[in-house]
């Protein structure tokens, strides 16, 4: 049963597997070149990015818990967003370290603009809170998560070894950069409900999943620039 739904989440994470030198904000960070600024912008997208991503979970567990006129509750699915959602509040709570060593006080966050290239991604996530069917959300998003870990764990890594940050400072990377056994299996399941149901679209989540990446394409390009025009 598992077996399933694990060749479908690796099937479509491979399909959507960014073009590794497509990011070209990483490099700079990664030998410690990004500018302060620029680390700066990142913690406050980050701010907005959290907010409106726990608001979409938290609407898209419900809908999974509700169910619909044409399909019934599913346990699974809610219960996969119910975790982003947690995992976003904790996301929330470990930025504050990283924000006030880049100089994100809560000043600046008041008079940040923030970046529409950079929002395009929370924007596109509640397009899906209320129109996608939540089992080929999951997919979607599983897709999206292997590439923004990926991105996590080299930005701790340059923190630590470039710029001098502490376990603390780097605790919201961490977060993403790490193994989550629990997300996986929860993942792993509400696919698999989602199989056995019939409510997965393949080219529905292929459509998402593409979007998805091209938005977070987006958001790192965005900050590139910036990069180049911070002094």
């Amino acid at each position: 049963m598992t077996r399933t739904a694990r060749e479908l989440l690796e099937g479509v994470t491979g399909k959507l597997a960014p073009d590794p030198h497509g990011n070209r904000l990483l490099p700079l960070i990664a030998r410690g070149a990004a500018q302060p600024g620029t680390l700066a912008a990142l913690a406050l997208e980050q701010r907005h990015v959290i907010a409106a991503d726990h608001r979409a979970f938290v609407h898209l567990a419900q809908r999974s818990a509700a169910g619909t006129k044409t399909s019934a509750a599913d346990p699974a699915t809610a219960a996969f967003f119910e975790l982003l959602a947690e995992g976003e509040v904790v996301a929330g709570d470990r930025l504050g370290a990283f924000a006030a060593a880049v100089g994100a006080d809560e000043a600046r966050a008041a008079e940040y603009e923030p970046l529409a290239d950079c929002q395009a991604y929370p924007a596109y996530v509640a397009w899906l809170a209320l129109n996608g069917e939540p089992a080929d959300v999951v997919i979607a998003l599983g897709a999206n998560f292997a590439a923004w870990g990926g991105y996590c764990e080299t930005i701790t890594e340059a923190l630590r070894s470039h710029y001098g940050f502490d376990d603390e400072t780097c605790g919201f990377f961490d977060f993403f950069a790490e193994p989550a056994p629990d997300l996986e299996n929860r993942a792993l399941a509400a696919v698999q409900a989602g199989l056995d149901a019939d409510r997965i679209t393949l080219d529905d989540v292929l459509r998402h999943g593409r979007l998805l990446q091209a938005y977070e394409a987006k958001f790192w390009h965005a900050l590139w620039e910036l990069d180049q025009r911070v002094v």
